[in-house]
């Protein structure tokens, strides 16, 4: 194994954890923002390439957009299996197992183009300069806000506003709950390695899904008739929520479908373009239950019943016409 193959598995294979046992998520190394300012990353059509997981919400969030703004018309897009390696992630479902773009083997050599010195996990989504070959953007926090406005030369005719001007203060604040109390929390609770820090993070958790569940109880998208960013962001984890979270990372007070609001708000989002067309529950499994670490057997768990997310959904009963339904944007 090469120097930087046993950096990698090192770095890989551990998890950012405090003294008192709780998950503290590594930071986001490469922010450099999108735009035409000096310093800032220019917007080129066929310049970038998205390298991703189908099990990864944070990369997942950036597909969803990608679709519903036509972005994946401009920019490449490069997958990941969902099973992570001791050398991280690995673009084995390509052939010969290489990016057929980029022509590397694993993330992480993207990672090393960029800075040699990263020590830090190579994490998806990761935004590749094709000219260069080096990771410029891994900031899964903001990158849908770039796809959302300063990509917006590039979107498709008729693409809804995901960011509206005047609605982004309230976005944010929000967005910055959804992260802490639900789009993190369920890392928190499963990543812990003390039981005060696993019940904290559980605790926080159940209660923002019980305020979510009283919100949506009065409309039907998170703001009102309208799909915002936020929508995606609380999606990628609903998505995960019964087939990964529920049991891999004991946030087990309450499955996704014993709420009643929750649950038919994630199926009308699925049922919704660019939503449940990007949800790959297969791979979602496999990338969560396939650890080695917490299953040396590799026995894959057969349910749940992905049938039900194409039932009938009750939310209608906020929309104002037929072809908001039809186009849910």
């Amino acid at each position: 194994m090469s120097d930087l193959a046993i950096k990698t598995a090192a770095s890989e294979s551990r998890y950012e954890i405090t003294k008192s046992g709780a998950f503290a998520r590594q930071q986001n190394r490469f922010t450099t923002p999108f735009g035409s300012g000096a310093g800032e990353l220019p917007v080129e059509a066929g310049r970038y390439r998205l390298l991703w997981a189908r099990v990864c919400p944070w990369a997942h969030r950036q597909i969803i957009a990608f679709k519903i703004l036509g972005l994946d018309e401009v920019i490449s897009v490069g997958t990941a299996n969902p099973v992570r390696t001791s050398q991280g992630w690995e673009f084995s479902l390509d052939p010969q197992g290489v990016d057929p773009v980029l022509g590397i083997r694993f993330l992480s050599e993207a990672y090393a183009k960029a800075d040699p010195d990263y020590t830090g996990r190579a994490t998806v989504p990761a935004v590749v300069d094709i000219t260069t070959g080096k990771v410029v953007n891994n900031d899964y926090f903001k990158l849908t806000n770039y796809w959302e406005t300063v990509w917006a030369p590039f979107h498709k005719q008729g693409a809804p506003d995901l960011y509206p001007q005047e609605l982004r203060a309230e976005i944010d604040a929000l967005n910055e709950t959804l992260f802490h109390e639900v789009n993190n929390a369920v890392y928190k609770a499963g990543f812990a390695q003390s039981q005060t820090e696993y019940e904290k993070a559980y605790d926080v958790l159940f209660a923002r899904l019980d305020q979510l569940e009283d919100r949506l109880s009065r409309q039907r998208y998170l703001f009102g008739n309208r799909i915002t960013d936020s929508d995606i962001r609380l999606y990628v984890t609903l998505a995960r929520f019964d087939i990964a979270y529920h049991t891999v990372f004991k946030a087990n007070r309450n499955r996704l479908i014993d709420f009643p609001n929750l649950w038919n708000y994630a199926k009308d989002l699925y049922q919704t373009p660019g939503f449940g067309d990007t949800t790959d529950f297969d791979a979602i499994k496999r990338g969560y239950h396939l650890n080695r670490g917490r299953n040396p057997y590799q026995i894959l768990a057969l349910g749940p019943d992905l049938s039900i997310w194409n039932e009938r959904h009750d939310r209608l009963r906020f929309s104002g016409t037929a072809k908001e339904e039809a186009h849910g944007v």
